[in-house]
């Protein structure tokens, strides 16, 4: 096993000639398994190309992620294999590693690891999580959003084309109602269009407000949207205007994650005139969003600030 240090050219390197490594990491040792097993066949991209990707875009990540609560999808044998989640931090763990406790039905309480550094990122990466899945809410108080969105999903029939007029459609209501909305790519499928709120306003509320702009939509444009959750009477053809992920408890891929797709797309910040281009979710991928980021720095960063949020409360 080796140890590496900061290198000149990257805020961090993982080694690509080792096996299994210890790294320092904010003045903490990260020890790293399996670096050179395969995590994307078809790409040739391994678990230390994963680490390093992660590693890479850490300083614009980790405000969007830190002191929330994450749930685990882990695949520890890349995307071809089996893969399962989990919500409570494993143990034994570093010391290092904070955990948000959250309460379950029936008194139960899990504790969830939580991501607040390079070194805490690298461990939960580490454990074959590919993406990133954080509370809608910090830990200070999980059951108050700091944001509402609306995953814009393709149904059976319905191209990439259409989730960007959905989306269009979706970004003129929120203008419409005086609401600053950023959209991302999900990596997947689909877009992500988030809202940023004041906090306030329970998770509950916040889905209720989700679900009565995305049925409204829905009845609007029949022939392009949905917000029929059931999935045997959803129609053909239609996009879902999914608002049923803002219910607590639910999460969804965050900002900057590397999903378990053959082409190792990542979840990305894009524009509205992005949008309008007609961009693809294969454009962003983790051979490239490093790149994109360092020419156009951080566009969720409003999603950060105090300023210009929304107060749902007066929506209601």
């Amino acid at each position: 096993m080796s140890r590496t240090r900061r290198r000149t050219g990257r805020a961090l390197a993982i080694p690509s000639d080792q096996s299994d490594s210890r790294i320092e990491a904010d003045g903490r040792e990260v020890r790293l398994t399996n670096l050179r097993k395969i995590f994307w066949p078809d790409q040739g991209l391994t678990k230390g190309d994963l680490l390093q990707f992660y590693a890479d875009v850490a300083p614009v990540l980790l405000p969007h992620i830190r002191n929330r609560a994450m749930v685990m999808k882990r695949y520890p044998n890349g995307i071809t294999g089996d893969f399962f989640f989990m919500k409570r931090a494993p143990a034994p763990r570093p010391a290092w590693i904070e955990v948000c406790r959250i309460h379950h039905g029936s008194g139960n309480v899990i504790e969830f690891p939580m991501i607040q550094d390079m070194a805490s990122l690298l461990w939960v990466i580490n454990l074959g999580c590919i993406d990133l899945n954080q509370w809608y809410a910090t830990c200070d108080d999980v059951d108050r959003p700091d944001y509402v969105h609306f995953d814009l999903d393709p149904g059976d029939g319905a191209g990439f084309d259409r989730v960007l007029e959905a989306a269009r459609i979706v970004h003129d209501a929120l203008t419409q109602l005086r609401m600053s909305s950023y959209v991302k790519t999900t990596g997947s499928k689909g877009l992500h269009v988030y809202v940023p709120i004041v906090r306030g306003p329970r998770q509950k509320d916040v889905w209720t407000f989700a679900k009565a702009l995305a049925v409204e939509l829905a009845g609007q444009h029949p022939q392009l949207m949905t917000a029929e959750y059931r999935v045997a009477r959803r129609p053909r053809g239609r996009v879902l205007v999914d608002y049923n992920q803002n219910a607590w408890g639910r999460t969804l891929a965050s900002i900057y994650s590397v999903r378990p797709r053959p082409l190792a797309t990542v979840s990305t910040p894009i524009t509205w005139k992005e949008i309008d281009a007609g961009i693809r979710i294969e454009d962003f991928r983790v051979d490239n969003v490093h790149d994109r980021i360092a020419k156009r720095g951080d566009l969720w960063a409003p999603l950060l600030q105090k300023r210009g949020r929304v107060d749902l409360r007066g929506y209601f």
